[in-house]
């Protein structure tokens, strides 16, 4: 049994807490996973939902939603608590941001486009550009430090490009390199970042609407995307810092394929079984 939970959290995010690490290991473990006669059997509904309300209460979370996966099916799902300090009750339909679970299904556009040939996943970012990294004022920070040339497609994917997980997190606010391109890993944001960038800059690809033909449509996630929905803003999971202060649902105006993807809780049963194909079950190119 596998599930892909979302917390709201007194945690210092923008949004709600995405456990992304774990729910997306045991995402594509349920998908890839075999049928086996000895396998355990799957937990019952009720144990589910203890199992759930004891882990919000240890780490002081407001609402849950969770999805469990088995043989790439999705049998179970539910939401759990409130999705607001004021205590409305976190809905089968409240929108919550999947913050880092964007980046595989970023990461699932980028090998079509390798599928297709638009893209070469071993050649140098700079092929794609139509001048230096530095010369765009995002990355200007990289000037002088030649390293960049060295980024390719494949190691800004798989965090081995040695650029930081976000800017802000830096202690002058600034892009840098921290050690040679492909010589060893470390998350970064940022790299997920710089390859929408290539793909938007150096392809002239829109990011955002690649994701809703290739994607969101196809899986008909309707109730998913990149940016902020006008039509959700009374019905959102708000997130926390770390001293329990209130942060309201980030309104973002534009794709980030590191963290901005967002969708509500009652597509989770589709969104899971999406996941599942786009990411093991049948990863294949997407119809023109």
């Amino acid at each position: 049994m596998w599930g892909v939970a979302t917390l709201s959290h007194n945690l210092p995010m923008h949004s709600s807490v995405v456990l992304s690490s774990v729910a997306l290991a045991g995402l594509l473990a349920a998908c890839a996973r075999m049928p086996d006669a000895a396998a355990p059997l799957l937990a019952t509904p009720v144990a589910i939902e203890t199992t759930m309300h004891d882990a919000m209460a240890e780490v002081h979370a407001n609402g849950m939603a969770i999805a469990v996966i088995d043989f790439g099916q999705v049998v179970y799902s539910q939401a759990f608590g409130h999705r607001n300090k004021a205590g409305d009750l976190l809905r089968s339909d409240t929108v919550m941001v999947a913050a880092s679970l964007t980046k595989p299904v970023f990461a699932y556009l980028v090998m079509q486009l390798a599928d297709e040939g638009r893209i070469d996943l071993d050649a140098p970012i700079a092929r794609y550009l139509t001048q230096p990294l530095p010369s765009y004022a995002a990355w200007s920070s990289l000037a002088g430090d030649e390293r960049w040339r060295a980024i390719t497609p494949r190691m800004l994917l798989s965090h081995r490009s040695g650029l930081p997980n976000l800017p802000a997190l830096e202690q002058d606010g600034k892009v840098h390199l921290h050690f040679n391109s492909g010589t060893r890993f470390a998350y970064s944001g940022a790299g997920i970042n710089l390859l929408q960038f290539v793909l938007e800059s150096g392809l002239g690809l829109d990011v955002q609407a690649e994701l809703r033909r290739r994607v969101f449509q196809r899986f008909d996630m309707r109730h998913t995307s990149m940016t902020w929905q006008p039509d959700a803003a009374d019905n959102q999971a708000d997130g926390y810092t770390s001293n329990g202060k209130s942060r309201p649902h980030p309104h973002r105006t534009r794709a980030a394929a590191a963290s901005s993807m967002a969708r509500r809780s009652r597509t989770m049963h589709d969104s899971s079984r999406a996941w599942c194909a786009a990411t093991v079950c049948r990863l294949r190119r997407a119809p023109p």
